[in-house]
């Protein structure tokens, strides 16, 4: 049943990570298995990389939590594939509705976020107030666009895994700012031989990023947990300038598939209040009510 519930909290996990709302860390966080995650990718260390390198491989595997990294991945990975396809259709054909959704994510993961401030103070004031306007600053310039090769993939890998690790941000926003978003999410829903090198690449990214800073953010959230949070948080609020729903394309550009994407995009106000901002509306609130769920729902299985 132990493993059962780390393989759901894994589903719950690569759900968020696939949807540029949640992050796959606040669900680790809320659902009681962020400790023990961070723990299992720091033993991927030197010490535990000798063991490998002597031939030790039961020591390794020990050392690095391994039956929890497979059932967890095990359950990462199910969200992903199940709902890459899902999500692809979506931003195609329903663009408004779904950026509806994510923006309510947003706004309860900011709730969330900005409880586990344990004491505040200036430090921690400043740090949120800096967070919200780097973040709205960064998503109010053109969008970055990184290019569709492996270096691209190799880049939006190892800063998206981050992302992802971080109670707060979500490793998909982050994709959305690089302009990578879509072309990775395609990839994996339309998967053929011709992506295996990208997709091999983007993992290999993945990977670099958590061993390289699992232990730094491991270290900077035990001494200096209130000023990162905070600017964690500072930094989902300011997010939400770019997941507003209704924009106007002002700059575009043509990828290596011949498809115009927007390159410079402005936030209108809504064209009217109608049935469409109704739902739209709606979706907002039912994103929002979601997370909240999702959080009550973490503190039961963390007394279970």
């Amino acid at each position: 049943m132990n493993w059962l519930l780390i393989y759901l909290k894994g589903i719950a996990m690569g759900s968020a990570d696939v949807v540029p709302g949640v992050s796959g860390g606040t669900i680790a966080f809320i659902t009681g298995i962020y400790d023990r995650l961070l723990g299992a990718i720091s033993g991927v260390n030197g010490t535990s990389l000798k063991l490998l390198f002597r031939g030790k491989i039961k020591e390794f595997l020990k050392a690095i939590d391994y039956k929890f990294l497979i059932v967890l991945l095990a359950g990462i990975g199910t969200a992903v594939v199940s709902l890459a396809k899902m999500i692809t259709f979506l931003l195609k054909h329903h663009e408004v509705a779904l950026w509806s959704f994510f923006f309510g994510l947003i706004v309860a993961s900011s709730i969330l976020v900005i409880r586990h401030i344990k004491k505040w103070n200036a430090i921690a004031v400043i740090s949120l107030i800096l967070g919200i306007a780097i973040a709205w600053y960064l998503t109010s310039m053109q969008q970055i666009h990184l290019a569709d090769n492996l270096p691209g993939d190799f880049i939006a890998g190892f800063v998206a895994i981050v992302a992802m690790i971080l109670p707060g941000i979500s490793g998909s926003y982050i994709l959305v700012m690089l302009g990578k978003y879509e072309h990775i999410l395609g990839m994996i829903s339309n998967f053929d031989s011709s992506n295996l090198p990208s997709l091999a690449v983007f993992a290999i990214g993945c990977l670099s990023g958590l061993l390289v800073f699992a232990r730094i953010l491991k270290w900077l959230l035990e001494k200096y947990h209130d000023v990162v949070v905070a600017a964690l948080c500072g930094f989902m609020i300011g997010s939400l300038n770019k997941v507003w729903p209704w924009k106007i394309t002002l700059e575009t550009y043509m990828d290596r598939h011949g498809e115009v994407k927007p390159l410079l995009q402005e936030n209108i106000t809504p064209p009217a209040i109608d049935s469409s901002f109704f739902a739209a509306l709606g979706l907002a609130v039912f994103g929002l009510v979601l997370v909240l769920l999702l959080e009550k729902l973490g503190k039961r299985l963390q007394k279970a």
